[in-house]
């Protein structure tokens, strides 16, 4: 076995998972601890990265441990390693995050966790470690990367109305959209299917339901086309 003149921090990794509920509020997904430090308190999933795996075979395994979820798009966000953040080692944290349909989701506590659930961004109690910061970096990243690649579809379900897609875009972006511009922008990108069917169940009257043409999206991509809303 190799021997280290240096001490080693341990490495941990962290999952922020975005979702949007029925009502079309941005939600993250959060778990209680059920092991000091901090036990009882809410917290970002994640944990320890074992020797014989990669960064996101961890985030994926710990996300799929502590709540259930699984088979979700993780995509690195930022590495947090203050003095201190982490009172029981010298600890080091890669944090992904991710952009799923909640609905699709059927999400139980497990492993470390006593208990799992989804939290408005005006909910968010005083999370464990240094979590609250790393949820601001998230929330910052997919509010401007939103604004330049359509990750935002992720959120939504497979067919939507337009009403839908600007309603997320202005609980993302967290401002008022003028609908006759954003409709007149992201029809011109020429990247929604029609398909030609229409709302079914409810009281107004029905809208179009569309579709993200993500293959003719990533063809335009390699051309050097701009997505910007």
């Amino acid at each position: 076995m190799p021997t280290y003149e240096y001490p080693r921090p341990a490495l941990t990794v962290d999952c922020i998972v975005f979702g949007l509920d029925a009502e079309l509020k941005l939600k993250v997904m959060l778990i209680k601890r059920d092991i000091p430090p901090f036990i009882g308190q809410w917290a970002i999933p994640g944990g320890f990265v074992r020797i014989d795996e990669t960064l996101g075979e961890a985030a994926l395994r710990e996300l799929q441990e502590e709540t259930g979820i699984r088979n979700v798009f993780l995509e690195q966000l930022y590495t947090f390693g203050d003095l201190g953040r982490d009172p029981r080692d010298r600890t080091i944290t890669v944090a992904y995050y991710a952009l799923i349909n909640l609905i699709d989701q059927n999400i139980h506590a497990t492993t470390d966790a006593r208990e799992a659930n989804w939290f408005t961004l005006t909910q968010i109690p005083q999370l464990a470690f240094d979590h609250n910061q790393i949820l601001e970096v998230a929330i910052a990243r997919i509010r401007g990367k939103i604004r330049y690649q359509p990750i935002g579809f992720e959120l939504l379900p497979t067919q939507f109305t337009l009403t839908q897609l600007q309603n997320l875009y202005e609980t993302l972006l967290d401002r008022p959209l003028d609908k006759r511009n954003f409709r007149k922008k992201i029809l011109g990108m020429d990247l929604l299917i029609d398909t030609g069917k229409l709302q079914s169940n409810v009281s107004h009257r029905a809208a179009k339901l569309y579709q993200f043409d993500q293959p003719k999206y990533l063809q335009l991509k390699q051309k050097g086309f701009n997505f910007e809303i």
